[in-house]
């Protein structure tokens, strides 16, 4: 099973935020091959200000994942934003744990080349973490109930 060493930065105010061990159990379940990563938890305003300087997009996404370098092993950062996190798994009617090991999931995915631009590469992607989290004890994350 491949290794991981995971940095936990929490930049928020929100409560409900899971801790480091939830984290780094959802990151590795996802893992192809030995990764560093760094997890920031954010707020709007940085969220958003991530996402207009890097994707051009004037608001706040749930999760943003910036690969680093795939040698002598894979490295990134991934930022996933607090209250949107929450306003989705209110509004999806998701718990608030499963959404966070959701975007963890994906946003390791992300470090791996996985992308969904593309159909074909989202449904590969979709089928991924649905199997993941399925493992992990969640719900499939694209069934809205």
């Amino acid at each position: 099973m491949p290794n991981i060493q995971l940095t936990l930065q929490v930049a928020s105010d929100i409560s409900n935020i899971p801790n480091k061990t939830q984290f780094r159990k959802w990151a590795k379940a996802a893992l192809r091959v030995d990764t560093e990563v760094t997890i920031r938890i954010v707020d709007e305003a940085e969220g958003r200000a991530l996402n207009l300087a890097y994707r051009g997009k004037d608001y706040a996404t749930n999760v943003l994942t910036f690969p680093l370098t795939e040698e002598p092993h894979l490295m990134g950062d991934i930022i996933i934003c607090a209250p949107v996190v929450a306003t989705e798994a209110n509004t999806q009617h998701k718990s608030l744990e499963a959404h966070y090991a959701h975007l963890t999931v994906h946003g390791v995915l992300h470090l791996h080349g996985y992308d969904h631009e593309i159909d074909e590469q989202a449904a590969l992607m979709e089928s991924i973490e649905v199997t993941t989290l399925i493992n992990l004890g969640y719900p499939n994350p694209y069934l809205i109930t």
